[in-house]
């Protein structure tokens, strides 16, 4: 059998090596160091905020956003129901309930409508709403032009997961910018990786020293280990820091791959009926991961038989995300539901979409995708 053919595995040449190598040579082992303040200043300046704050996931970025906004037992943080279930887990971590906003049809982000209209019952019915979440799938930024106002008009603030969307923009403003504070993450199938680790962004100084504090156990500044609140073992080491460095010096020629394989699979797909690339206008997404919708009625094909053919071949597919209402572990939460999101969680298919994968790899996905896609296609012009 073939070596297997992954979603999005990292993309680590002999550059990121040497950096590594060169940070262990320094002496900087431990967890501090001047790899962390170098990656800290840079990925800020990427993504035009003053302030980043290095982690060991997004996950630890996203409890500690909302421990930043004061998010507490008793308070409601909403978020999108099509997300990963890091999401739902940090508003779990703070004792707060989630409450749980369908998708918008063609982007799969949270629905600025219903986000209004969870917004009116919510305080009809006196729950204190914390914050909001609002998720950009798959490298697509929210529609932060419309939440945000949504956001202001009942003086909610906004902690974006931009996990997924690194690189991304929003009306030209980069994701990753958007609400008093964001996060992002570098998982090893990420957009660019520090194998595990995350960031919190903000424009706020207090904002990010107070996650840092908590990020390193919130140790006070005294010579003898000093403790007046639970703090957390959150912080990014400096090795990690520098495979970072030299991830977002490769950033822009990564995200240049991921839309050439985006265009490759636009085009592959252009004549088959009741397929379609998911996300709508991607002229300003990252492209993490390549997904498309599949109509049960009019394409060839259903996605569970393309997903067993690519696997028989060696190919790693995954559907969308499971929505969060639907997880056993969060079911029994609130939200303001439509079935969009399930919708799409059942049509939808992801394809292998890194950019380390070359040329004749994708060749091997359009050959395995061509022995059910476009065979299929031919029966049914024939017949």
């Amino acid at each position: 059998m073939s070596e297997r053919l992954f979603l999005s595995p990292p993309d680590v040449t002999e550059y990121e090596h040497q950096a590594v190598s060169d940070a262990m040579r320094s002496g900087w082992i431990a967890p501090a160091g001047p790899h962390i303040d170098a990656f800290e200043h840079a990925m800020a300046q990427r993504v035009g905020v003053q302030y980043a704050v290095a982690l060991s996931s997004g996950t630890a970025a996203l409890h500690l956003g909302l421990l930043g906004l004061g998010v507490r037992p008793g308070h409601t943080v909403i978020t999108s129901t099509m997300t990963f279930a890091a999401t739902t887990n940090a508003i779990v971590y703070t004792g707060a309930t989630p409450y749980f906003v369908d998708s918008d049809i063609t982007t799969g982000n949270m629905d600025p409508v219903l986000l209004e209209k969870s917004l009116q019952q919510l305080s009809a019915e006196n729950q204190q709403v914390a914050a909001i979440i609002p998720v950009d799938l798959f490298g697509k930024a929210a529609d932060y032009s419309a939440i945000l106002p949504i956001a202001q008009r009942y003086g909610v603030p906004v902690l974006a997961d931009a996990a997924e969307s690194l690189g991304a923009q929003h009306h030209g403003q980069p994701a990753g910018s958007f609400g008093q504070a964001a996060i992002t993450s570098f998982n090893g199938n990420k957009i660019m990786t520090t194998s595990g680790g995350g960031m919190l962004f903000t424009d706020d100084v207090a904002f990010a020293d107070k996650a840092r504090y908590l990020a390193t156990q919130a140790r006070q500044p005294v010579t003898h280990y000093e403790h007046v609140e639970v703090g957390y073992n959150y912080r990014m080491s400096n090795l990690l820091a520098a495979l970072g460095l030299a991830q977002l010096n490769r950033l822009t020629a990564m995200l240049q791959r991921r839309r050439a394989w985006r265009e490759q699979y636009r085009s592959y797909f252009a004549d088959v009926p009741g397929i379609e690339i998911f996300g709508g206008d991607d002229s300003a997404d990252n492209c993490w991961l390549t997904s498309i919708i599949i109509d049960p009625i009019t394409a060839p094909v259903t996605p569970q038989q393309l997903q067993r053919v690519l696997e028989q071949a060696n190919i790693e597919t995954r559907p969308l995300w499971k929505p969060m209402h639907l997880q056993p572990a969060f079911v029994h939460y609130p939200g303001k539901i439509t079935g969009t999101a399930q919708q799409l969680f059942e049509r939808g298919l992801t394809l292998p979409s890194g950019s380390a994968m070359t040329q004749r790899q994708f060749d091997s996905v359009l050959t395995a995708l061509d022995t059910v896609v476009h065979s299929r296609m031919r029966i049914r012009s024939v017949s």
